[in-house]
Order: C-alpha cells, then structure tokens, then sequence
C-alpha cells in the first residue's frame, strides 16, 4: 500500500534513489544482453562511443574545456548513464506523487516515455546518436526493453522508498 500524503520532496528522493538502483539493474541486463547478442552472431560492440560518452565529452569541452581522453571515456560514460537515470528517476518520483500516470503498469509506461524522451528524441537531437529512422529495429527493441527494465525497478524501488519516508 502506497503512501497517500502527497510530498513533492519526498518524492524526487525517492525517485532519485530508484533512479540509480534500476540503472544499475537496467546496467547489468545491458551487459548481459550484450554478450548473448555477441555469442550468437549479433552486433558486437560499435566502433564508435556511446552517447553517454559523447555526451560526457561534449560537457568537458564545452564547460572545462578539456577532451576526454581514452582511460576518461568509460568513467565519463558511467557517470552519464547514472545522472540521467537519477534525473529521470527524480522526475518520475515527482510526477508520481501527483498522477498515477507515472505508476502506470508498474513502471513500464515510464520506461517506455524514458526511452522515447531520451534515446529517440533528445540524443539525436543533441547529435549523439543517429536517428530514429537510421536504427536498426532490433537495436530499438534492446533499447525499449532496456528501458522496461528501467521503469519496472526504478517504480518498485520508488515505491518501497516513499513508504518509508
């Protein structure tokens, strides 16, 4: 039974933790995925960095100046991938304290909005990823399931956390 006061604070906390658990989660089901894919044939890593990198990259240039060197890039991206997941986490838990919207599905209709925002929209956007349409549709497959790994752990998480709070 979820907690019933509605408190924008406690909500973008708890949402924010959940956001770093289920990247976390959503981190380990990446790896894993990636290594199946690779054992039977599929795409193996691309050449080129991630967005998380490139967008890592982008920030140290622009604000300090400074290009990512090759031993930066995997700590860079890291840190990235758990930002945007504690942003997007905070941002549901906000939303989740004034809509059941946000709880939808158990936090797949969340992950499912994480995923379109995020990898179909603002990252080609900001140039750090083709497009949509330049995607192959089993990288857009990985990416949504990626996501409703996300949404289901990040909602479970949040919801544990604000009752508690």
């Amino acid at each position: 039974m979820e907690n019933k006061e509605t408190n924008l604070v406690k909500g973008i906390i708890a949402g924010a933790v959940a956001g770093l658990v289920a990247t976390f989660v959503m981190t380990k089901y990446q790896e894993l995925s990636q290594n199946l894919m690779s054992d039977d044939g599929g795409d193996s890593k691309d050449k080129d960095d991630p967005a998380t990198v490139k967008a890592a990259n982008m920030i140290t240039k622009n604000v300090f100046d400074h290009k990512l060197e090759k031993d930066e890039k995997e700590f860079a991206g890291q840190t990235m991938h758990y930002l945007m997941g504690g942003v997007s986490g905070a941002i549901m838990g906000a939303t989740a304290e004034y809509t059941d919207l946000a709880k939808m599905g158990g936090g797949l209709l969340s992950g499912t909005a994480v995923w379109a925002i995020a990898d179909d929209v603002i990252v080609p956007a900001l140039g750090l990823a083709k497009s949509p349409t330049q995607t192959s549709l089993s990288t857009h497959a990985y990416a949504l399931t990626s996501h409703w790994v996300y949404g289901a752990v990040s909602e479970y998480v949040r919801r544990a956390i604000r009752n508690m709070l």
